[in-house]
């Protein structure tokens, strides 16, 4: 049976590879206007971001140390969150660029990391997966096909049966006719007697 083809639109394929860098740019981008906004000089604004960084990361460690392994995702997240904080803190309380762009190639480059981690599993299960769904065609057509050669087999046999069935039934009708046949001479003879056959055909 054939499957449809799905073409993926190229910006659902490019998507997921833009997305850490539009992510870090962003934050780096509200960090900076958050420096133009009067923020390089509250005390009161950075004391909050510190905090609410360091509780992301307390969270994510956490959930990385929980019971049974932790759990990834929120771990993931939390982590994420706090590295985000942290590049928003450092981009909207410093004087020039220069600390928040390096800020920001490194947390560009470690989200690239961790995604390119999580794509490989992704391309993997994948792999797996269609590898699955491929054997198990390939058995469901193996099946059909020795169901159709059992099915043709069958066919074959009844046809043959049927054949033979006809052929004996003329004969027998043909020997019946025969002039001087004589069931009870043959049994007189010591042949043993002929059943009598009652062949009724359907047309």
């Amino acid at each position: 049976m054939n499957e449809p083809l799905v073409q993926r639109h190229w910006t659902a394929i490019a998507a997921p590879k833009v997305a850490p860098a539009v992510a870090t740019s962003t934050v780096l981008i509200l960090g900076r206007i958050w420096n133009a906004n009067g923020a390089e000089h509250s005390v009161g604004n950075a004391a909050l971001v510190v905090v609410l960084a360091a509780g992301a990361a307390t969270a994510g460690a956490f959930a990385a140390a929980g019971q049974g392994g932790g759990d990834g995702v929120l771990a993931g997240t939390a982590f994420a969150t706090s590295g985000s904080l942290a590049l928003a803190g450092v981009a909207g309380y410093s004087d020039g660029l220069s600390l928040p762009i390096l800020l920001w190639a490194v947390a560009t480059a470690v989200a690239y990391g961790l995604a390119a981690r999580y794509w490989r599993t992704d391309r993997r299960d994948t792999v797996a997966f269609e590898r699955q769904i491929t054997v198990r065609r390939e058995e469901h057509e193996h099946a059909e096909r020795l169901g159709l050669l059992r099915s043709r087999t069958l066919i074959e046999v009844a046809r043959e049966s049927t054949a033979y069935a006809d052929a004996l039934a003329q004969a027998l009708t043909a020997r019946a006719t025969l002039p001087g046949f004589d069931p009870v001479a043959l049994t007189r003879a010591g042949l043993p007697e002929l059943p009598a056959i009652d062949i009724t055909r359907e047309k």
